[in-house]
């Protein structure tokens, strides 16, 4: 009878109950179950940025020397940008395939090759544990790499290529997995496995140097639901981070995952934000319509319209047409709302105890208080009367005095510089329009904030002396220079009544609607986004426009 020789499969067969059984095995066990690794053999990293084992989709951001690969998910990337969502779609994949995937290169024949030959050479022997076969190939998997294009003035952007590599090198194939030696690790349910995990949860990611890869690392951190890595001291640094991954997002499709995390971190800055929006708001304007935020999209809305149209040069063609016509129609529902207070104002009236309107005729003291008042809202609100065109000398003979006069102009008129002069002690002669948000307010505080009580006796003064000197009374030169204290008093009485009702009249376009705590920074009557009255502070216009929940343009 002829012996053969045992396989050594057979051999670690027989062998396996013993080595199961023995001290010095078990004891090995014991030490790879206690690792706080979390297992003795080596696993590929399965987690953000590169799941090696689950991702589908390989992406490469390349720019000035440095780069950033990233294996991710194509079911969670398609779901927040539709960009990758159009470009794993099933056709385009098809389509794709079609053109790149291998048929049976040398590679892959050769791998197919040694897998039977090892088949062949083992399935004789039953005992023999067998080896599982690669998986199917039922998943494609992606592979994009960020192309910065031909000419320097293009925006740098992924393109799919085809998927020749993995993450860690070699080609597509899937090789056979080697045997295992020893049972899998227990399940992450220990205490030093939890324990290690949850410290490397909390060690920060640390960004790129790279504002291009830090913007697209930021990216996929936000669609796997990990913070961002934005600038949480520097309001203006921030500013610049969020826009450039917003309009990262806005070419990918992403607006919508990426906007709510802007909103979140910009609003944390609080009273920081709101002054950075009143000193640009057409830019946090802009961003907050990127973002969807609607608290900054107001807060910025507001500050245009007061301003307008001193920021259209900034938002026209910069923003949808959605954005323009919303705020065209805020600018003119606030200047109705002006035209019909200065009407209001206008048509204020003081009244006799028979209940008649005061004129020269019933009360002169009233209606010189109720005609002050008049003129100085006619100045505040109306810009300064042009200048009067100069006489020509042949329509009269000027005498000598006023020839020299002439001559002199004339010689004047030559010299640029002395006209340049003479126009600015002009127009710094006539008193400049008081802004609209200053006139309003100050109008509201009413008391001495204008017209107060050395105006008030200046005028009155000035107003007696004509009226007795006009008269045909004959008054003594102690009569012409005094008056009478208490038509003073009575006259400042009515003025305050006056006072009083222009501050009624006015109220509704002191409303703020800002979240800006203008009567802390501005140096107003508070204010505040409860729409409190007496909102303004220092600001030139108004802020009560009000933005309704259907008013957003995303809605």
């Amino acid at each position: 009878m002829v012996s053969y020789p045992q396989p050594p499969d057979q051999t670690l067969t027989a062998r396996r109950p013993a080595s199961v059984t023995s001290r010095s095995t078990t004891t090995r066990r014991h030490r790879s179950s206690r690792s706080h690794s979390g297992g003795a053999s080596f696993r590929p990293q399965n987690e953000f940025p590169n799941f090696a084992q689950t991702g589908d989709i390989e992406i490469i951001i390349s720019a000035e020397g440095q780069e950033k690969r990233y294996m991710l998910h194509r079911l969670i990337l398609a779901q927040c940008s539709g960009f990758f969502e159009a470009g794993t779609s099933e056709d385009w994949s098809r389509a794709q395939a079609q053109g790149v995937a291998p048929t049976g290169g040398p590679e892959q024949g050769s791998t197919l090759s040694n897998i039977g030959e090892e088949e062949e050479e083992y399935g004789r022997n039953a005992s023999r544990p067998a080896i599982p076969l690669a998986p199917p190939r039922d998943r494609y998997r992606w592979r994009y790499e960020l192309d910065w294009g031909n000419k320097d003035d293009e925006v740098p952007m992924l393109v799919q290529k085809a998927p020749s590599a993995t993450l860690f090198g070699g080609d597509q194939t899937y090789r056979p997995p080697a045997i295992p030696h020893k049972p899998p690790p227990p399940p992450s349910n220990g205490f030093f496995r939890s324990f290690a995990m949850h410290s490397a949860a909390q060690i920060p990611h640390q960004a790129p140097d790279n504002d291009l890869i830090r913007d697209y690392d930021n990216l996929f951190r936000i669609f796997y639901n990990y913070p961002p890595n934005l600038d949480p001291l520097n309001i203006a640094e921030s500013y610049i981070q969020c826009k450039s991954l917003l309009a990262l997002a806005d070419m990918y499709d992403a607006l919508e995952v990426v906007g709510p995390r802007i909103d979140h971190h910009l609003l944390q800055f609080q009273s920081r934000l709101w002054k950075q929006i009143a000193k640009y708001p057409p830019s946090y304007l802009k961003l907050g319509y990127l973002a969807r935020s609607k608290v900054i999209f107001a807060e910025a809305l507001i500050h245009v319209v007061g301003q307008w149209p001193s920021g259209s040069s900034q938002l026209r063609h910069h923003v949808p047409e959605a954005v323009f016509d919303l705020i065209e129609d805020k600018v003119e529902e606030l200047a109705e709302k002006r035209l019909k207070t200065e009407g209001k104002l206008f048509r204020l009236t003081l009244t006799t105890p028979r209940g008649e309107r005061v004129t020269p005729a019933n009360s002169y003291t009233d209606w010189l208080a109720l005609s002050l008042f008049r003129q100085w809202l006619i100045e505040s609100t109306s810009p300064p009367p042009p200048l009067p065109p100069k006489t020509s000398n042949s329509t009269q003979q000027p005498s000598p005095r006023a020839s020299n006069n002439n001559h002199h102009s004339h010689h004047n008129h030559n010299n640029p510089s002395s006209t340049r002069a003479q126009q600015q002690q002009q127009s710094q002669s006539q008193p400049p329009t008081i802004p609209p948000g200053h006139l309003y307010r100050l109008l509201f505080s009413a008391g001495p904030a204008y017209l107060p009580h050395d105006d008030l006796k200046r005028f009155f003064k000035q107003a007696k002396a004509f009226s007795s000197s006009s008269s045909s009374e004959a008054s003594s030169s102690a009569t012409s220079t005094e008056y009478r204290r208490e038509e003073l008093k009575k006259f400042e009485r009515r003025m305050d009544e006056v006072k009083a009702m222009a501050r009624e009249v006015v109220r509704p376009l002191m409303r703020s609607w800002l979240e800006l705590d203008l009567g802390r920074e501005g140096g107003g009557n508070g204010g505040g986004g409860s729409g409190g009255g007496g909102g303004g502070g220092g600001l030139g216009y108004l802020t009560c426009t009000r933005v309704e929940e259907g008013d957003f343009p995303w809605d």
